[in-house]
């Protein structure tokens, strides 16, 4: 009896996808809205705020490319590869994690995850390779590819009463439809691949939010245990996405509803 309701609930949600259209997806005063940001993203003022976080605890671009141990010049590209196997850590980590580990370093105490300085110091970091493509290589060595392997599970895994998982929402059959009057983005690579626009400012939260912060939100609103931000499911989750949109140009911060 109960696989037959999570069935019916998950046939539900892709009929109900299936059958929505793109002109519920905003209202007539939230698309000039949009427009508007586009042209003045208001996250734009906290990311320039993460770089004076960056210059304060971190020594700016400089000390963030030395505690990477590569040039000013290589940072960008660098930056562009994460998540990434870091032997400081011995895991694979996301950039904030690695800011996190740079502010320990310099003597101070890290920012959460999951803080508003944190997402924006993060957000100002990823800005720097701004028009570089996603280069993530899951190949570079076993910690990678166990951290993609770990993400694609984390992906497909179905939790929670419902039977749901991320691909519930994200598989081919339906991307495009309606949400929560929210379209169901293609996670690939495309202008609005999720790992190249994320840090993105959320209008529906009128706050800057990173790409794990909004895999939470997803995991909230499908009923589901909220994995914590930074943890190997996490992380391996982001290795996922941003492997899926390798060759996608990174544009920080992204906006999204």
């Amino acid at each position: 009896m109960k696989n037959t309701i999570k069935i019916a609930l998950s046939l539900a949600l892709v009929c109900s996808l299936s059958y929505a259209s793109e002109q519920f997806a905003m209202s007539d005063a939230d698309r000039e809205m949009y427009a508007e940001m586009l042209e003045d993203n208001p996250a734009d003022i906290m990311v320039a705020n993460g770089g004076e976080l960056l210059e304060e605890f971190c020594g700016g671009e400089a000390g963030l490319a030395a505690f990477f141990k590569i040039s000013e010049d290589e940072l960008p590209a660098y930056i562009a590869g994460f998540p990434r196997y870091l032997e400081e850590f011995k895991q694979v980590v996301g950039l904030d994690q690695a800011l996190q580990g740079l502010m320990h370093k310099n003597g101070h105490k890290p920012f959460a995850l999951k803080s508003s300085d944190m997402f924006d110091m993060g957000s100002y970091a990823k800005s720097l390779a701004n028009g570089v493509k996603l280069q993530i290589d899951i190949d570079a060595n076993k910690h990678m590819k166990e951290a993609y392997a770990l993400g694609k599970l984390t992906f497909e895994q179905k939790r929670g009463s419902r039977g749901l998982s991320c691909l519930s929402c994200h598989s081919p059959q339906v991307i495009g439809g309606i949400l929560r009057t929210q379209p169901l983005p293609d996670i690939g690579s495309n202008g609005n691949a999720s790992a190249a626009t994320w840090p993105a400012y959320r209008m529906t939260k009128s706050s800057l939010r990173t790409l794990q912060r909004r895999f939470q939100g997803c995991m909230n609103n499908a009923l589901l245990a909220v994995i914590p931000l930074g943890s190997p499911e996490m992380v391996g989750l982001e290795v996922y996405f941003t492997q899926e949109a390798k060759g996608s140009e990174i544009a920080i911060p992204g906006l999204k509803r």
